[in-house]
C-alpha cells in the first residue's frame, strides 16, 4: 500500500502493465472504489487502512493498492505535460468561476474546465487500471459507468468532525468549524459546477458510512468487504 507521489504514480502504471511475477496466472479482475467525503471524516486515514486491508485478502501479483489523493495532481501534470505552477490551481477548494474567467482573459493558464477535463481523463485511466482508491475530486462520477468500481461516501456530525480536525491538525474549535464549512462548501460547487450533481444525493454511491458510528479500522473492512464482494 502507498499514498501516490509522482514517483509511485509512476512506478503503479508500471507495475499494472508488467506481466505477472514468476508466471503466476494474473486472475484478470480489477477493482477500485472511489471516497467522497465531508471534511474532518477520516478519508484519508481510512483510505489507507483500505489498502492494506485489500492487499492482504486479494493482492494482485507485482500491484499494490494505492491511494490517490492530492497528490493525484503530479500524475495529471505529467500526464499532460502541464506546468507546474498549475498545481496551486487544481485543489477543489481552489478553483472558481472567478480564476476561470480571469485565466481566459490574461491566457495565464489553461482554462479550469480544461483542467478539469484532464483530471477527469487520469482518474479513469487509474480505475480502469484497477488497485486504486481515489479521494475526492468526484471519483464516484468520473468512474460511474467503470463496473469494477465502488463508490462510497463518508459523513459525520459537524461536532465530532470539528473535533477530529482540532486533534490532527491543532486547529482551535473555532478554526476548525470554518475550515469544514468553508472545504464543504468548496466541493458541493465543484460537484455542481463541473458535473451537475449533488455531492449529498445518496443515489451516487453504494455506501454511505457515518464514522462517528462506525471506527476508521471497522469501515475500512466494510468497503473492502462490499468491494471483494462485487465478484
Amino acid at each position: 500500500m502507498m499514498n501516490a507521489s509522482l514517483e509511485s504514480c509512476l512506478s503503479f502504471i508500471s507495475s499494472q502493465n508488467a506481466p505477472p511475477p514468476g508466471g503466476v496466472k494474473d486472475s484478470g479482475i480489477r477493482r477500485a472504489v472511489t471516497i467522497s467525503r465531508q471534511a474532518g471524516c477520516g478519508a484519508v486515514l481510512i483510505a489507507e487502512k483500505l489498502a492494506r486491508y485489500l492487499q492482504q485478502q486479494a493482492p494482485r501479483p507485482g500491484v499494490n493498492w494505492t491511494v490517490f489523493d492530492r497528490d493525484l495532481m503530479d500524475k495529471v501534470l505529467a500526464d499532460h505535460n502541464l506546468p507546474g505552477y498549475l498545481a496551486e490551481f487544481l485543489p477543489e477548494d481552489r478553483i472558481s468561476a472567478i480564476e476561470d474567467t480571469l485565466a481566459d482573459i490574461v491566457g495565464m493558464r489553461p482554462l479550469v474546465r480544461t483542467v478539469i477535463q484532464q483530471i477527469s481523463e487520469t482518474m479513469l485511466k487509474l480505475a480502469e487500471l484497477g488497485s486504486v482508491i481515489l479521494v475526492g475530486r468526484g471519483g464516484n462520477i468520473v468512474t460511474a459507468k467503470v463496473p469494477h468500481a465502488l463508490h462510497v461516501r463518508l459523513v459525520a456530525p459537524m461536532e465530532d468532525r470539528i473535533e477530529r480536525i482540532c486533534r490532527a491538525d491543532h486547529k482551535t474549535p473555532v478554526a476548525a468549524r470554518k475550515f469544514c464549512v468553508e472545504e464543504e462548501l468548496a466541493r458541493t460547487r465543484y460537484l455542481k459546477t463541473y458535473f451537475n450533481v449533488d455531492i449529498n444525493d445518496p443515489l451516487h454511491y453504494h455506501l454511505i458510512i457515518n464514522t462517528s458510528r462506525v471506527s476508521c479500522d471497522h469501515a475500512a473492512r466494510l468497503i473492502g468487504e462490499a468491494l471483494l464482494q462485487q465478484g
